[in-house]
């Protein structure tokens, strides 16, 4: 007797749970395989659950955030071959490179507020600093391709900051970012800090740009008139919006990480206070 294999639909992960779309829609992708369509209440309730973790991570040391994000890399790293498998013939060089980016950012997570804040020189007799701390709630939309490193050089650097993130992933090849869920799931990341949603572009964008509650927004490879939609419904709101013209290549992985990938997601306070002298 010849077994059936059984169709699967890939879930969205949100609050830490791994969930259908509350619309009921999704989509094939391939042969016995479907995504979930997200809708605007999807949105909803990803930034309900970033926006209920974010100030517990914030407040977590960057040594921590560190910690968890190489368990991210270790994770990874150890279902190399079933990733390398679902993204095809360039796979396995992709898996290394997000775990390289990974590990990278994981350095950066005690050492960037060094790097980009600073004592600034005044007249008189005041010390005046300039420091750094997360947006808060940041939408991220992921690129076409790469599918794998695309989707975490968006999401490293704004977590390692102490940001939530409610991402939305390729929709092209969804895949790789809704089993990437499996590896966060492991990670000792507290739920609700990243959430996945699929999805239609079109359909969500001006709701990613909209939300009062997403203080950020990071998009990689978008078209001009996606960059048209996010850029000014964030202007109504006032809140930041970074669009990356070209994604990171398994070759340029190092472009993903590093000070100017952790800034993007980042707000600078100034602080005056009285010298002694």
């Amino acid at each position: 007797m010849v077994r059936e294999s059984i169709d699967k639909t890939l879930k969205m992960f949100i609050g830490g749970a791994f969930v259908r779309s509350e619309s009921g829609r999704s989509e094939a992708i391939g042969n016995r395989l479907r995504v979930c369509r997200g809708s605007r209440k999807d949105l909803r309730s990803a930034v309900e659950a970033a926006s209920k973790a974010q100030p517990g991570w914030s407040s977590a040391t960057g040594y921590l955030r560190g910690q968890i994000m190489y368990r991210m890399a270790e994770m990874l790293e150890g279902r190399s071959a079933a990733f390398a498998s679902l993204l095809g013939e360039t796979g396995k060089a992709e898996v290394a490179a997000a775990v390289d980016l990974l590990v990278s950012c994981a350095g950066w997570s005690d050492k960037h507020q060094q790097i980009l804040g600073t004592a600034n020189p005044v007249a008189g007799p005041y010390h005046n600093f300039t420091v750094s701390e997360p947006v808060g709630v940041v939408g991220v939309v992921c690129p076409d391709a790469p599918p794998l490193l695309g989707f975490v050089s968006l999401i490293a650097p704004a977590i390692v900051a102490g940001n939530a993130v409610v991402v939305l992933a390729s929709r092209s090849s969804p895949a790789a970012a809704v089993e990437f869920a499996e590896v966060i799931a492991t990670s000792d990341i507290p739920a609700g800090v990243v959430n996945i949603l699929t999805g239609d572009l079109a359909e969500l964008s001006p709701h990613f740009a909209s939300h009062r509650e997403i203080a950020g927004l990071v998009a990689a490879g978008v078209d001009r008139e996606t960059r048209r939609v996010l850029e000014l419904g964030a202007a109504e709101n006032l809140k930041r919006v970074s669009v990356i013209d070209e994604p990171v290549s398994v070759e340029r992985w190092r472009a993903g990480i590093g000070p100017g990938a952790i800034e993007r997601t980042l707000e600078f306070k100034t602080i005056w206070h009285p010298s002694s002298a």
